[in-house]
């Protein structure tokens, strides 16, 4: 890969050659390193100039557009639905559960995108290692997952305004937000990593405002006084799922069914792996990224969702209750029992913040990977142009058409179809990271039949490829488990 300021894609017959010895070991190509590709000229090649990307993102807008992506709605909104259905131990454990399968997936991500950082990363690395059809499917699927969390993302912002008047019509805010965060996606890059690093910073800073003042309720600060544990063991550690029984069964239905909540939760930690094909200095500062990103969402989840476990109990009504608004978010429901008036209102003015950087990452992950697929043939070739500062307008375009999707939610029966569509993402995180775990073990084997040793990349990951193995084992097990829950639903 050609360290320039542009990203020019691979040529074909290179990622041929690659599949090839995947496929049959025996094969034998050019000792090339993967990634570097050769650069041809478009003047001297006498071909048409190859779409480009450019390479303006910084290591910290690069970690922020992970941690961006990542805490949203799944986090301020989800996680009481979690801690209703399996209760605080249940919950904890599950997130950290699903946390160790997203180290796992971080980790095999690193050592590909370290190795090959480029635009589309995900679909290039399946239909390179294992068959272009996985390619195919693998970044369609996560495209539409973005496509349509994008509009469930600006569903959220008039769900969240609505909390000071519901006499306000959500279709005005989906429409407002809809043309601001479209326009913003048109700017360079550079201008994209700059808002989405503040906006995260707001997110971060709010997080950790949450766990001090978690800490001090819980120590004895709030108008209940000194709470310590008192909700693992009011109404309790666990809590019972869909059986009537209270026994062992009932409630490890409930800390199964948080995983499916916990992987919409952690979906975008793997943003780093396509922000790295725009990235300054990308075998710098992508492992560095990889590295810090990961720990800090850990650390960001584990904590929010054990001090919400010690705030809020379980059987509170709002979290059980079936509305849809933020009054169902647990940091609103504990500043509530705090006794805090004011809070509130100020956690859901920086809701709406979280809410809008979350719909930026939508727009911004889900272009490129459309992009990527272009490259690699996989869509139709115009969705390639990009204006002259690299911004690839014809994907943003259309992914942020599926923005407007969110004006189904108006009518009764559109809100409907809206719920099927929203469906078909719940699982997608968990597909995609299954393929990635699964491109990364086919990786290593290249790499071992080439004879090039792991010792020599840029990143190397961890307790490989047992670790690999352990993603893509749980990753496939808990989709086929969420896939024939939905069919015994029905």
């Amino acid at each position: 890969m050609s360290q320039s300021d542009s990203i020019v894609p691979a040529p074909k017959v290179e990622e041929k050659n690659i599949a090839l010895v995947e496929r049959n070991p025996k094969h034998s190509v050019s000792p090339r390193n993967l990634s570097d590709q050769p650069s041809h000229h478009p003047e001297k090649d006498g071909v048409a100039r190859t779409p480009e990307l450019k390479r303006k993102l910084k290591s910290r807008h690069l970690q922020m557009i992970a941690i961006g992506g990542t805490i949203g709605t799944g986090l301020f909104l989800g996680s009481g639905q979690a801690l209703a259905k399996s209760g605080p131990a249940g919950a904890l454990i599950g997130y950290t559960f699903v946390g160790t399968i997203i180290f796992s997936v971080m980790q095999s991500l690193g050592e590909m995108a370290t190795y090959i950082p480029i635009s589309g990363a995900f679909t290039a690395y399946a239909t390179r290692f294992v068959d272009p059809s996985l390619g195919f499917a693998m970044g369609w699927i996560y495209w539409f997952s973005w496509a349509m969390t994008y509009s469930l993302e600006l569903t959220a912002t008039g769900l969240i305004i609505q909390y000071w008047n519901q006499n306000l019509s959500i279709g005005s805010f989906i429409g407002v937000f809809w043309v601001t965060i479209t326009a913003l996606n048109f700017l360079p890059v550079s201008f994209y990593g700059e808002f989405e690093f503040w906006l995260s910073t707001i997110k971060v800073l709010t997080v950790i405002g949450f766990m001090i003042f978690a800490i001090c309720i819980d120590a004895g600060a709030g108008q209940k006084g000194y709470l310590g544990f008192y909700t693992w063991g009011t109404p309790g550690a666990f809590a019972s799922y869909l059986l009537q029984s209270k026994g062992a069964l009932a409630k490890f239905i409930g800390f199964w069914s948080v995983l499916i909540q916990a992987g919409f939760s952690y979906q975008g930690t793997e943003l780093v792996g396509i922000a790295a094909g725009e990235t300054e200095n990308p075998r710098k500062n992508v492992p560095a990224a990889i590295r810090k990103t990961y720990w800090r969402i850990l650390f960001f989840f584990i904590g929010t969702i054990f001090f919400i476990g010690l705030l809020v109990p379980y059987d509170n009504k709002d979290l059980l209750s079936t509305a849809s608004d933020v009054t169902a978010s647990p940091f609103v429901i504990s500043a509530k029992l705090a006794g805090v008036p004011v809070l509130p209102s100020l956690i859901n003015a920086i809701l709406l913040v979280v809410v809008l950087s979350a719909a930026n990452s939508n727009v911004y992950s889900g272009s490129r990977i459309l992009f990527g697929l272009a490259n690699d043939g996989s869509a139709p070739a115009f969705i390639k142009r990009t204006t002259a500062k690299g911004v690839p307008y014809v994907a943003i375009a259309s992914t942020s058409a599926f923005g407007l999707l969110a004006f189904m939610n108006l009518s009764a029966n559109g809100g409907i179809v809206f719920t099927w569509l929203l469906n078909i993402t719940a699982i997608a995180g968990f597909i995609t990271w299954a393929c990635i775990n699964g491109c990364h073990i086919a990786f290593m084997r290249v790499l071992a039949v080439r004879n090039i040793t792991r010792d020599t990349l840029p990143y190397k990951a961890a307790w490989q490829p047992y670790f690999a193995w352990y993603g893509l084992f749980f990753n496939v097990l808990i989709t086929r488990g969420r896939i024939s829950g939905g069919k015994c639903k029905e």
